[in-house]
């Protein structure tokens, strides 16, 4: 049996962390914020009798009366001619978070960008709405305005800090929504800096796990089986979850190194990892490729007992293949028995007859050989003829055996084998025959 290689399912996940902070917080970070930072045009400040209107809608709506926190913006919203662009892009601030609280993202963008038009206002006051922009048209499914809006962002940042490095999670949101659109390459780039950054700063931050979920999807995309399996030692190493470790034994396997493929589902298993039916069938296959029948059977018996691997034609065909080759026979026959009457053809018949030949029973040699010619379907209907041939001889039974081995010879598959038999019973019968006539 052919060794089939582990399957990936490398679906890279949306990243989504919200960096969405109360209104209330917003607005006391920002009107201290406020009042040192712009060098190039002076914020107005946040007045406190519109802070405070504010702050009641903010609590109305964490009370859980998002219409009541609704009525309340509107009526600060039906003064806006007399605020300052501060305070109105506070108020649409508020629209944009409770309707984000409420989960109706297109109108919480909606508020989000009326923030963001409203000028001036603090740069980092606009720059958290706009990563927030991001992130929601990234949820939404809108790649392109998300790239936009994070290149907005940075914008900013390089007039604050021009000799600051754009931070990982502008990399990681740039990546992810490069991938959505299929543009792998560029997604690479994003994802590699985010992830280089984090691992040679000296802060002692940890790369997410999804980070590096990401970059191993992209490279996937990208069909660099070699960088997949390198981000997956990582995972392995840095989270220990037990897919990661089937993946990379996956991986190992598409690379062509099916000893360390197999040495990775190994320690998987001894840490109890390999847990599904489907993994353990990957891994009795791994076992029979690398001829250790024994192992496969074990695998294959207790997935079946544990109920993880139906018993079904190819299952049960594979355990007796596997108890066959591994030299248990007296195993090996009640599961090919069992899978030869599940299956619609007489293969597994005839592959059952050739067993109890070399067992020498040769009775049900026979009976399974005739069972699988009955049922039909057979690669070479030749080799059941061969094999009635043989057995019948080994009773005794020359003539019969004689004329299963003239309908060997009409297959080409057995047709050389049958005549060596053919002629060897032939002799065997006249020497027979010649005692016979002595005796009498």
């Amino acid at each position: 049996m052919a060794m089939n290689k582990l399957l990936l399912k490398l679906a890279a996940p949306v990243l989504m962390t919200s960096v969405l902070l109360t209104s209330i917080q917003l607005g006391v970070v920002y009107a201290e914020e406020a009042k040192v930072e712009r060098k190039t045009q002076r914020v107005p400040t946040l007045r406190s009798k519109v802070y405070d209107q504010l702050s009641r809608a903010q609590s109305l709506a964490d009370a859980g009366n998002p219409a009541e926190a609704f009525e309340v913006l509107d009526n600060v919203k039906s003064k806006a001619s007399s605020m300052n662009s501060y305070e109105q892009a506070m108020m649409y601030n508020f629209y944009g978070f409770i309707h984000y609280e409420a989960e109706n993202y297109d109108q919480a963008i909606a508020a989000f960008e009326n923030v963001v038009q409203q000028q001036p206002i603090p740069e980092t006051f606009e720059q958290a709405t706009l990563f927030s922009l991001a992130q929601l048209h990234m949820m939404r499914g809108n790649y392109d305005k998300t790239i936009a809006k994070i290149e907005q962002w940075e914008a900013i940042q390089k007039n604050l800090y021009p000799n600051k490095e754009i931070p990982a999670k502008n990399l990681v949101l740039k990546a992810q929504a490069m991938y959505q659109k299929q543009d792998y390459a560029s997604a690479s780039q994003y994802i590699n800096a985010a992830v280089e950054q984090i691992e040679t700063n000296d802060l002692g931050f940890q790369v997410d796990e999804q980070w590096y979920v990401l970059q191993r999807a992209i490279y996937f995309e990208l069909k660099q089986p070699e960088n997949v399996k390198n981000v997956l030692l990582k995972l392995v190493k840095k989270f220990e979850a037990p897919k990661y470790w089937i993946q990379l034994a996956g991986m190992y396997g598409e690379l062509e190194q099916e000893e360390k493929q197999l040495a990775i589902m190994e320690i998987a298993e001894q840490k109890s990892y390999i847990a599904t039916g489907s993994d353990m069938f990957n891994l009795a296959q791994l076992y029979y490729y690398h001829q250790l029948p024994f192992k496969a059977a074990a695998v294959m018996q207790k997935a079946i007992d544990a109920g993880k691997l139906p018993e079904d034609e190819r299952n049960l065909t594979f355990l007796a293949q596997s108890w066959n080759a591994a030299k248990e026979t007296e195993k090996a026959i009640p599961v090919m028995l069992a899978a030869a009457k599940l299956s619609d053809t007489g293969e597994l018949y005839a592959q059952l007859g050739q067993m109890y030949l070399n067992m020498d029973k040769w009775s049900q040699a026979i009976a399974a050989s005739e069972q699988a010619i009955e049922k039909g379907g057979l690669r070479n209907e030749g080799m059941s003829h061969l094999v009635i041939g043989m057995a019948q001889f080994n009773v005794g039974e020359y003539n019969e055996a004689l004329s299963q081995l003239a309908k060997a010879q009409e297959y080409p598959g057995s047709r050389g084998m049958a005549q060596q038999w053919s002629k060897f019973v032939e002799g065997e019968r006249k020497q027979f025959a010649n005692y016979a006539s002595i005796g009498s």
